[in-house]
């Protein structure tokens, strides 16, 4: 079977990695590989590894945070699994820190966790040191991996993915695959601040919208509390608070204790809440991370990048606290999937940030990121073996259906000409336009779809969005691409916070401010003219190879175009 990957973060590297081993896999990433949010990941993956904890407890703590939205099997799947899989890490060479007196993994604590049991890497580096092991594992493996290649559309034939088009240096690719695996990550770049990378511009999630697959949870957007207040808010872990660090408003107050009896350590919307609260009472100024009561030695040790950067914009935070604030952190939102991955499109997995499991439901807990992109693309991969399932019906939710913006992709083949355009190569002109785009929908975003909501603030914002001017051709630079699926996906979000009239996790309604009963509900959104070309039927599976798969077009009935590679550079050769 021919595989094709999308993107390389945790999840999609595992699941390349993992089915490399019995398939044919081409991964492919829009940036250089290693440049994903899991290479920003500071605080670290929690499970339950060791004797005074349990699957158990770490699956309440899970569904405590979500708020009554995660879905129990996948809670079930993330907790019980977890602990083997990060055994598996260590065993690629993820070297996590240890305790200096008894030589045992290092554990720390963040918030809404009732056990110590975040693991983390080089003090506040987990994410990177899990993508060095990770690539160079890959990088060993058969998998064949482009670097600056993004995906632009998925191919739909006859109801079923059988491929992809991908935007690479040399111009357009159409990428034929008997499976594509979808691993881009979420979109923070929907906001003007995030703690993101700039890569996050949501390709994956759009293209499956656009492909007519089935969205879940779309409304809720974690805001991460603690973002240094400088140009580009990088993150401050949670970790820090979990260590002993401590929010104080500008007169020295520590002010969370009136908000939660958990203080610091609640969950993250009501710190994210409580520090703006505090901001909004002192006309926007940041609050204050005070970690002194830590000392230079154990920071420098603990935290030696948070050190750096904040040393770097002029702060010692041995000595003095900190300014932080919000931004946007983490989307619980995504392409609805199984426990195996699978989305509502035949051929279409979907793994990571991009991927809706339902184990976060309306708020993620600290921590389990990475250990969710590593539990289900390992399932992903080992899914590719067995037959497709459709994916069954929400067990409490609802499916709203809208009208696409545009007809769905048609499934054909592009040659390319010696002359095109490198899409990586921007247009000065154009690249400006798009950049105001984008700049315009952050603004939007975060004025109107932020922390806070109503349903005045998100009736502007849907007016302000449908206001920019949109190309209607398709996109042929990553610019245009990039500023397309924002576009798209803030259209959806906002149309999925209006609906939901009550506040829970991370949605807060200034309108309507407490949970309702009648909401806790997941709601799902398809296009309705893609999703009914692209619906499995309901009474078969498909038809099967040989081995028991759903027999998929494959470079004998695709248009023969595969990717190859001349030297450094990736190129789309025409059979």
């Amino acid at each position: 079977m021919r595989v094709l990957v999308v993107g390389s973060g945790i999840a999609g590297l595992i699941a390349a990695y993992r089915a490399s081993q019995r398939h044919d896999v081409v991964l492919v990433t829009k940036a250089a590989a290693g440049e994903a949010n899991t290479a920003y990941a500071q605080g670290g993956i929690a499970a339950a590894l060791f004797p005074d904890d349990s699957a158990e407890s770490h699956a309440a703590d899970t569904l405590r945070a979500a708020d009554g939205l995660a879905d129990t099997e996948a809670v079930r799947v993330l907790t019980s699994e977890g602990p083997a899989r990060v055994r598996e890490l260590i065993e690629l060479g993820v070297a996590f820190d240890r305790d200096r007196a008894s030589g045992e993994l290092a554990r720390g604590h963040e918030a809404a966790h009732s056990a110590r049991r975040v693991v983390h890497a080089g003090g506040d580096a987990t994410g990177r040191e899990i993508e060095r092991a990770l690539l160079s594992a890959v990088r060993a493996s058969a998998v064949a991996l482009h670097e600056n290649t993004a995906l632009a559309e998925l191919i739909l034939s006859e109801g079923r993915i059988v491929g992809a088009e991908l935007l690479g240096p040399d111009g357009l690719i159409v990428e034929p695959a008997d499976a594509v695996i979808v691993a881009t990550g979420g979109a923070g770049r929907l906001f003007a601040h995030t703690t993101n990378p700039a890569v996050t511009t949501g390709d994956g999630v759009a293209a499956a919208w656009r492909a007519g697959a089935e969205l879940t949870d779309v409304e809720f957007y974690q805001f991460h509390p603690t973002a240094l207040a400088v140009p580009g808010t990088p993150l401050i872990s949670e970790a820090v608070r979990g260590d002993g660090g401590v929010l104080l408003d500008e007169h020295g107050r520590r002010f969370m204790l009136d908000v939660h009896p958990d203080g610091e350590l609640a969950p993250r919307d009501v710190v994210a809440r409580g520090i703006a609260a505090a901001m909004a009472r002192q006309n926007g100024r940041p609050v204050l991370l005070d970690a002194t009561v830590l000392g230079a030695d154990y920071l420098e040790r603990r935290f030696p990048g948070l050190t750096a950067t904040t040393r770097a914009h002029g702060f010692d935070w041995a000595t003095e606290p900190i300014p932080v604030t919000p931004a946007a952190h983490y989307w619980m939102g995504g392409v609805r999937t199984d426990v195996d991955g699978r989305t509502s499109l035949p051929g279409l997995f979907c793994v990571g940030e991009a991927a809706c499991t339902g184990v976060h439901g309306a708020n993620r807990l600290a921590s389990n990121s990475l250990l969710e992109s590593l539990v289900f693309a390992e399932r992903a991969a080992a899914a590719l073996d067995v037959a497709w399932r459709p994916l069954a019906p929400l067990p409490r939710g609802e499916v709203r259906t809208v009208a696409p913006v545009a007809p769905p992709h048609a499934s054909t083949p592009v040659g390319l000409s010696e002359t095109q355009a490198d899409p990586f190569e921007r247009p000065e002109s154009a690249s400006e336009s798009h950049a105001d785009e984008i700049a315009r929908i952050q603004s939007i975003m975060w004025d109107h779809v932020g922390l806070e909501r109503s349903a005045e603030s998100l009736e502007q914002a849907g007016r302000l969005l449908a206001a920019i001017p949109r190309d209607s051709a398709a996109p042929g630079d990553i610019a245009a691409l990039e500023a397309r699926n924002l576009a798209e996906l803030a259209t959806l979000i906002v149309d999925a916070a209006r609906y939901r009239e009550e506040s829970r996790g991370a949605h807060f309604r200034r309108d309507h401010p407490a949970p309702d009963p009648a909401w806790q509900r997941r709601v799902s959104w398809i296009q309705r003219a893609s999703h009914a070309s692209a619906a499995p039927s309901s009474s078969s599976d498909g038809p099967r190879s040989a081995t028991g798969s759903p027999e998929f077009p494959t470079s004998a009935d695709a248009p023969a175009t595969t990717i190859t590679s001349t030297g450094t550079t990736t190129r789309a050769t025409l059979a």
